[in-house]
């Protein structure tokens, strides 16, 4: 698992001399930190990692306030159809993403009154290349739904019993009295929804031509020509935009592994 990473690394600090002989070494024999300086100023990689970065944050609060209303509807709710709405969660987790890209591709594009479109989604191009087709899609995910109703599963009922008897509104219930109680949950899900928006790359790379609207893994495409492949710079600055994703594991890997081990004990 690691050997990818160490390679990544060894790559990112070749001279390109070196990547250009028939069987270079596995450890370098020069050290060149300049590679990440260049990779940086190859393409506006500021405005690629602002991008991600929007991404991802809004992704964050989207994920958890839908997440966690949808969980604590799934789990401390009783309607007549939750059972059923939550088979049908678990049921779209089955299927994999490649197979609704077009489907959600075809939905964003012939979006109604957005983009040129008429009301029957005709004549423009609805959200392609608009914040709205990289935001919306990924708003919440039914992963994030089911983590977050197994943490509220756990929560003591008695709880709301007793604030609906002190006149308390589901609302405030929701928010105020069950949600404080599975912090380890929202940290978990926050740092998978920040995870999913920053490396996300085939849906940004399908929706957005834009350069003010590409994102940091479609920019490091900049470095792979029909030709030839800048692997220096290339991986550069693959390591370049690892390093938040890495920073926030380790900031929040007890909170992230207690958050995982928690839901399946409980």
């Amino acid at each position: 698992m690691v050997l990818p990473f160490v390679w990544m690394i060894f790559t990112a600090v070749r001279p390109a001399a070196e990547l250009a002989q028939p069987n270079p070494p596995f450890f370098p024999r020069a050290w060149d930190f300049n590679n990440f300086v260049r990779a940086f100023e190859a393409a506006p990689f500021g405005i690629y990692a602002r991008n991600s970065f929007i991404i991802g944050a809004v992704h964050v609060v989207t994920v958890l306030t839908l997440g966690s209303a949808a969980g604590y509807a799934l789990a401390k709710l009783r309607f007549r159809a939750r059972n059923w709405i939550f088979a049908w969660f678990l049921a779209t987790m089955m299927i994999p993403f490649y197979a609704t890209v077009i489907p959600s591709f075809l939905l964003v594009r012939f979006m109604p009154l957005f983009g040129g479109n008429d009301i029957f989604g005709q004549g423009g191009q609805g959200w392609i290349n608009t914040w709205w087709a990289l935001l919306i899609p990924g708003a919440v995910g039914a992963f994030s739904i089911f983590l977050l109703r197994q943490f509220y599963v756990t929560t003591p009922t008695e709880l709301i019993e007793a604030a609906r008897l002190d006149g308390l509104s589901e609302p405030r219930i929701w928010l105020q009295i069950i949600t404080p109680l599975i912090k380890p949950g929202l940290l978990t899900v926050a740092l998978l929804a920040f995870e999913s928006g920053w490396n996300n790359f085939l849906w940004p790379l399908l929706v957005t031509s834009s350069e003010d609207l590409r994102v940091i893994q479609v920019g490091l495409s900049v470095f792979r020509q029909e030709s030839n492949t800048q692997w220096d710079l290339l991986m550069a600055g693959t390591a370049l935009s690892a390093v938040p994703m890495i920073v926030l594991f380790l900031f929040f890997q007890r909170y992230f592994v207690n958050g995982f081990v928690n839901s399946g004990i409980k």
